[in-house]
């Protein structure tokens, strides 16, 4: 779906409401161009109503637009985001004292879809690990790299862009615990086990030293060309290995994240301690992998007792 242009005075304020995202509210990068995508689309489609000025938003207006959205077949997921995204520009909008009313406090989305996450089996994970530790055996330092980074991602369940934010001094390999700066710049430390130390010990003396250049600075994990690796890379790697395995639906780094914390919760791991490692701000969200862990338990037994 095109986004239909924005006014001059509507492009000036949605230059506000990326700047609140980004310094008071300390979302990430992928989440404030996300939101400003959003918002932009909304402005860009008032406008088209005839909506000249801020104040003239209604909420009749931001129901249509969530209306055309869900009409190109857009997923239920992305709908809610939007609507979130209205109602975050809205109640900024009356702060700045941008509007007198928000036109979106009854607005209302669908529901998003209480799918389960994408989870390994242990056996896949095993699987997994055979392949980056024989790529790594042959010396290339990416493919050292690729390692530390898998054994990192399923040893911790951080986020993609946590790991890539991840300096060398963030590293205790002592104490096997890591350092890292989550969502809303809350900093945690994550206990990792003895494979991932070995792994990134070893990519710490035989692969980093390969790519460092003068211009890496304290990165942990450097690309080919010594900069610090990004979040594309890190997805790159991980979708090319689940790929490889041919017998799941599981993809990107999330799925790391959603089978390290289902694993922790399968092996009889505390909630609360599992939401502390993920970093999860409500207990509620840290309880989807429950439902996980009751299913998989559910599948199992159906496949096993003779009268399931």
């Amino acid at each position: 779906m095109t986004t239909p242009p924005v006014p001059e005075s509507f492009a000036r304020i949605l230059a506000g409401f990326e700047k609140y995202l980004s310094a008071e509210r300390a979302r990430s990068e992928h989440t404030v161009r996300a939101y400003c995508a959003d918002a932009e689309s909304l402005l860009g489609f008032a406008a088209a109503e005839g909506v000249h000025t801020l104040r003239e938003l209604e909420l009749g207006t931001l129901r249509r637009w969530l209306g055309e959205q869900s009409a190109s077949g857009l997923a239920r997921a992305t709908l809610a985001r939007r609507a979130a995204t209205a109602r975050t520009f809205t109640a900024w909008a009356l702060r700045e004292e941008l509007i007198d009313v928000d036109p979106a406090l009854r607005l209302k989305a669908p529901k998003r879809d209480k799918s389960l996450p994408g989870v390994l089996q242990q056996q896949q994970v095993g699987r997994l690990f055979d392949r980056v530790e024989e790529a790594a055996h042959e010396g290339d330092p990416v493919a050292v790299r690729n390692r530390a980074m898998i054994e990192l991602l399923y040893a911790t369940g951080i986020r993609v862009g946590e790991l890539a934010g991840v300096d060398v001094d963030d590293l205790d390999l002592d104490r096997r615990t890591l350092r890292v700066l989550g969502k809303g710049n809350k900093e945690r430390t994550v206990p990792f086990g003895v494979p991932a130390s070995v792994a990134v010990d070893d990519w710490l003396a035989r692969g980093r030293p390969k790519l460092v250049t003068a211009t890496s600075g304290p990165a942990l994990f450097l690309g080919r060309r010594g900069a610090r690796v990004d979040q594309r890379q890190v997805r790159a790697v991980v979708d090319e290995l689940l790929q490889a395995l041919g017998d799941t639906s599981a993809s990107g780094p999330h799925a790391l994240r959603h089978t390290a914390a289902t694993h922790l919760l399968d092996g009889g791991a505390d909630l609360r301690a599992v939401q502390e490692i993920l970093g999860h701000s409500s207990l509620a969200t840290t309880q989807m992998y429950t439902h996980v862990s009751v299913e998989r338990l559910r599948n199992s037994y159906r496949q096993a007792h003779p009268r399931a």
